[in-house]
Formats: C-alpha cells, structure tokens, sequence
C-alpha cells in the first residue's frame, strides 16, 4: 500500500492554518501544521514531509530563514505562500530556496493544482541515483558529483539537471521544463526558458 503525501503547512494565522489542512487533506494528502519558524523545523525533521507550503511572516523565525534551514537540508519542495506580493519579496523567497510562490488570497484549485505539480516533481524517496559520464546525482541527498567533486547548484539547476539525466539522449521541448520543472500549465504564455 502506497502511503499519502505528506505536507507540512507552516501558518501562524490559526484559520487560514485549518483551511489549509481541511483542503488537503480533502485531497488525500497526511497533513501536519506548526505555527512559527522553530516548530517548522523541528516538525520537518521528524515528520519527512514531501512538500511544505510555508508562509513568510512567522514568528519567531521567518518563513526565508526556514526555506533557507530546510534547503541546507535536502530538497523537500517548497511552497512560499504570503500576503507579501512585491517583485522583491517574492525573489526574496524564491531566492532562498523556495520552489514555488503563491501569493494570498488564492484560489484553493490554484493551491491544490501547486502542490501536485511541487510532488510531480520530486522524485520517490529511495530513488536511485542518477549516472551519466562521470556525473553522478542522488535526488534523495539533493547532491550532484562529478569527477568525484560535489557540485554546487541551486534547487533550479539540481531539477533542471535531474530533469535532463532523467531524459538522456531525448531532446526536451520548451514544455516539457516549463511543465517539469518550473511547475507551469502546458503551453504557457512565458518566456521563462527562452
């Protein structure tokens, strides 16, 4: 039996926080929550979830550092969401290792449709790692080696190279990473990857 996706919701607002449960776990997902930046992380560690949607404005560590906290540790995907919609603030966040960014008040098909595209992404825990050359990728440790040198990447480039590996030898349209790797419907307007 194949266990739910897990979730974890970092919200300090009690109401959005329950919203937040009730609809995911409508959609079958195991959802935990926790209120500030500290119980976030603490929660991470010992819940494993297998995406976190994560509010910037916490207290007593913000959502940045936490995005930041939990990068350092692995690559569990992230979903910024905030009242906060500056060009800036959302950098800010995508910056710091978040792989998404929703901005209140969203809709819930919006935010579910988020979330699956952020799992979709992530490959099954205990998958095996990746090897082209003398390039070696582990998706579990969110690490890339080659020539025995670890390399350092962003969570962009880590999915943009995963996404190659994984695709070897196949050309990769414009759609396919949009879709892939950035999260976008098909056959969106953007000039992301031009």
């Amino acid at each position: 039996m194949t266990r739910s996706a897990r979730v974890l919701v970092v919200e300090d607002d009690v109401e959005i926080a329950g919203a937040l449960r009730r609809s995911l776990a409508l959609e079958g997902y195991d959802v935990e929550l926790a209120g500030d930046g500290l119980a976030a992380l603490a929660r991470a560690e010992t819940y494993e979830p297998d995406a976190v949607v994560l509010d910037i404005g916490l207290p007593k560590l913000d959502g940045v550092e936490v995005c930041r906290r939990l990068r350092e540790r692995g690559d569990v995907p992230i979903l910024m969401l905030t009242a906060r919609d500056g060009v800036e603030t959302r950098v800010e966040g995508l910056d710091s290792g978040a792989d998404d960014y929703l901005v209140k008040p969203f809709e819930r098909a919006e935010l579910l449709a988020r979330v699956r595209a952020l799992l979709r992404r992530r490959p099954p825990r205990g998958a095996a790692s990746l090897v082209v050359g003398d390039l070696r990728l582990n998706p579990d440790r969110h690490e890339a080696v080659r020539s025995e040198r670890v390399l350092d990447l962003t969570s962009r480039e880590f999915e943009l190279l995963e996404h190659f590996m994984r695709n070897e030898r196949l050309v990769v349209s414009r759609e396919s990473l949009l879709e892939e790797v950035w999260g976008y419907a098909p056959f969106s307007e953007t000039n992301t990857v031009d």
